[in-house]
């Protein structure tokens, strides 16, 4: 499915949980409508409501995209060992593409994944990534 990517914003705040923050938006392949990737409960800090509207998305499984976002939300409700397995998806997916970063430079969505895993693993807050 070709992906065009809306921003993806880095959401970080003071606590641990939410340090690690992650968002992505998207439309589907016309552009035409977002996909519904949890971007606006992610960034109005509605975690649980994001775990549950991506856990019950008709997006597949394998969308990179999905699962940072979900792991992201994971992250922020404390949930750590469910944000690595969401990041870990994300890396191994077989869907693949470039997310764009807060200062409108590009990364792999395997690449943002990672990131987000290390950060989560260290208890940093992430890069700006955009989208």
């Amino acid at each position: 499915m070709k992906k065009i990517l809306l921003p993806l914003v880095a959401l970080a705040f003071a606590t641990p949980a939410a340090a690690q923050s992650i968002v992505v938006t998207g439309s589907d392949e016309e552009g035409l409508a977002p996909l519904s990737v949890a971007y606006e409960e992610l960034k109005a800090g509605q975690n649980a409501l994001a775990v549950d509207k991506l856990t019950h998305s008709d997006i597949d499984a394998r969308d990179p995209s999905r699962l940072i976002n979900l792991g992201t939300a994971y992250a922020r409700l404390g949930k750590t060992a469910d944000a690595q397995t969401a990041y870990k998806a994300a890396i191994t997916s077989d869907i693949r593409y470039d997310v764009e970063l807060a200062n409108g430079s590009y990364m792999d969505s395997r690449w943002a994944a990672r990131t987000a895993l290390a950060n989560l693993n260290q208890g940093k807050p992430l890069l700006a990534l955009a989208r």
